[in-house]
């Protein structure tokens, strides 16, 4: 059937939702007599397309190298194998097959080694920021939930948002400057989605440190979604993964401007049991409750600097 649909079309690619094995992906390729590819390339794809900085581009090159050396079988199937009496060890594709192991897991080495020293100067630089007690703020969500909008709208610093999925895969840091407070460090990290692949989640392990070591997660959730519950609960299960699920947070309901009929009072700011901000209903595109925000990030600010100065405290007296 997916053979009949595809010669219908015309399609000059098969593409499944769903993360292939290299042996399903040769199968399929055998029956369809198109190529096949999966989500996890797709995305890699859409990632080499979008990352800028050198950071990004040696995560996206690290986890294309990480899904192709799974998969050398199949790109060499075309080539012979021998077969034979004692001694023999194999044919041309078996020896073509290991040069390309043997390159990619070199150039594998090569990237990890580049990306460790980029990890060295992030801690470096997250190091100065807590000398000085810097508040650090970590912006995350699903792809397309309004991040970088909602960054620029804080930072003023221009980066790329647009209507499409993962618009930005760099972190961005940026100053902002609070009433009350004084400087604090905002970040813009790389859009969340369903079914993040493993590989990828390691690669950009580099880029969400930044989101490991914040003072507060700002999580923006597209509240104009009718799957917002279910993109929530995705990134609250790569936040588990990598260690960031017990770090307080501020939930920013996105994009209420898209749905006045329900938000007809226009934003809020909504407090847990023990009257610390937990949520905040704004559309960062018009700006309408961003005041909201800054008084709850003022508020959150100032309760770490009091922790910090009790704990500096404890340490005096542990002394």
């Amino acid at each position: 059937e997916i053979k009949q649909l595809a010669l219908q079309l015309g399609a000059t690619e098969v593409l499944f939702d769903q993360s292939l094995s290299p042996a399903q992906q040769r199968n399929l390729e055998r029956a369809l007599e198109l190529p096949v590819n999966d989500r996890v390339m797709l995305i890699l794809q859409i990632f080499a397309q979008r990352a800028r900085s050198h950071e990004g581009k040696l995560q996206v090159e690290l986890a294309r190298l990480q899904y192709l050396s799974t998969r050398l079988v199949r790109r060499w199937s075309h080539l012979e194998r021998q077969s034979g009496g004692i001694g023999m060890r194999g044919g041309p594709g078996e020896r073509q097959i290991e040069l390309d192991k043997r390159m990619i897991n070199e150039n594998i080495k090569k990237i990890k080694d580049r990306l460790v020293k980029v990890k060295k100067q992030r801690n470096t630089q997250r190091r100065q920021r807590e000398r000085r007690d810097v508040f650090n703020i970590s912006i995350v969500g699903y792809t397309n939930a309004g991040k970088s909008t909602l960054f620029n709208a804080l930072t003023k610093a221009g980066t790329y948002a647009a209507d499409q999925l993962f618009a930005t895969l760099d972190t961005t840091s940026r100053k902002v400057h609070l009433d009350g407070v004084g400087s604090i460090v905002v970040s813009d990290t790389v859009g969340f989605i369903r079914d993040l692949p493993h590989q990828l989640v390691e690669a950009f392990r580099a880029t969400l440190d930044e989101t490991i070591h914040a003072d507060l997660i700002l999580h923006v959730i597209d509240a104009c979604s009718p799957v917002a519950r279910e993109q929530k609960a995705e990134v609250e299960a790569v936040l588990r993964e990598i260690g960031a699920d017990d770090i307080p947070r501020i939930e920013v309901m996105n994009k209420i401007d898209q749905m006045p009929q329900t938000f007809t009072e226009g934003a809020v700011l909504v407090r847990d049991s023990e009257g610390i901000p937990s949520q905040v209903f704004l559309s960062a595109k018009t700006g309408l409750g961003l005041d909201l925000l800054r008084s709850a990030l003022a508020e959150c600010s100032q309760m770490t600097d009091r922790i910090r100065v009790e704990q500096n405290r404890a340490k005096v007296q542990m002394a």
